[in-house]
């Protein structure tokens, strides 16, 4: 099918939104299944939003990040092109999630409430996390040892998010009853969890063929245009790859609980950077585009001060004129990497 659609680039388009919707859909449904089995071991919202969910949620990104380094080492995609793409999707989701997502969920909470221990904790790393991806980028190439720094800063987090974890867990607090009765949704059985299992296991599987595809349709209209491929990651894979964060959210907005869309928001943004690009690099290596370390990168490091500032001397307080700013920021961000960073 796609040997038949490639002559004609409108109809790769299409097709590549409709890969992408695909794609979101298999994630989301991953994203279910995660969140049930987060609550089967009895982790609170917060923490499973910076580290399962938004590990869940991650899932556009990790797969893309991998189809492409085991289609750069077979070389069935182009070096370049192919690590254009995934470091812009991966990147301009990230900016997407601080801004644009983080805005609309502003206005349909109202109001979100952080805690000062969750600035220091999952806000300050997030910060950290695009630090590191700026500096180990800046020769403009990702290595192995990159790959591994990254990996492994990502795994040293989450164990010592677990063990704080274990120490302030109350299972009340997180939507079970007092009798001990899990909230709905959840598995109950060992093989109602391994059920949910099987079934996020087939939507990833989906998710790593969607992903494969878009990849192979983005390369195609990068070497048709001429557009960068970072420019075409950021501005269209970006913002559908955030889709599922966005879902995430809005889901724990509906259900009167704040810890699952903070967590799953700024987590992914630790998550997305540290496991996708850190497992990218480690199979293949990237070529990092210009644009991605002199606007992308600097620009979410500052967005990511920005909306940490604007937390800090609200009392831990993000309103709707908070949003307003965060949507500014993000038509900014857009506008000018449309204008002076087309071209990789």
């Amino acid at each position: 099918m796609f040997t038949m659609i490639q002559g004609n680039t409108w109809m790769l388009a299409l097709s590549g939104l409709f890969i992408i919707g695909v794609l979101v859909v298999s994630s989301d449904v991953a994203v279910k299944k995660f969140t049930g089995l987060s609550a089967y071991f009895k982790l609170s919202t917060t923490f499973m939003g910076a580290t399962v969910l938004s590990l869940a949620t991650s899932i556009p990104e990790i797969s893309a990040h991998l189809t492409a380094s085991v289609g750069i080492l077979r070389r069935t995609l182009d070096y370049q092109i192919s690590s254009a793409v995934v470091l812009g999707s991966n990147i301009g989701s990230d900016v997407v999630q601080q801004t644009l997502i983080m805005s609309l969920v502003v206005f349909i909470a109202g109001v979100l409430r952080f805690k000062r221990y969750f600035l220091w904790k999952v806000m300050g790393p997030m910060i950290g996390t695009t630090i590191m991806c700026l500096v180990l980028g800046w020769d403009r190439h990702y290595s192995r040892l990159d790959g591994a720094i990254l990996f492994g800063t990502f795994i040293a987090y989450i164990y010592y998010l677990y063990l704080d974890e274990r120490k302030h867990y109350e299972p009340h607090k997180n939507g079970f009853s007092e009798t001990g009765e899990p909230p709905k949704g959840v598995p109950v059985t060992r093989w109602e969890a391994l059920r949910d299992s099987l079934i996020a296991l087939v939507a990833m599987v989906f998710t790593i063929g969607s992903a494969m595809t878009a990849l192979q349709i983005a390369e195609v209209i990068v070497q048709r245009t001429g557009i960068g491929g970072s420019l075409i990651g950021v501005t269209t894979l970006g913002v559908a790859s955030a889709l599922p964060e966005l879902i995430t959210a809005v889901s724990g907005i509906r259900n009167g609980d704040h810890g699952i869309p903070l967590g799953t928001l700024v987590g992914s943004n630790i998550t997305n950077p540290l496991v996708a690009i850190g497992l990218g690099s480690l199979v293949s290596t990237y070529w990092v585009p210009g644009p991605l370390v002199l606007w992308d990168l600097p620009w979410e490091t500052i967005t990511g001060l920005i909306l940490w500032a604007i937390i800090w001397f609200n009392k831990g307080k993000l309103g709707r004129w908070a949003g307003f700013y965060l949507i500014a920021l993000y038509i900014v961000y857009v506008l000018l990497r449309s204008l002076f960073f087309a071209v990789d």
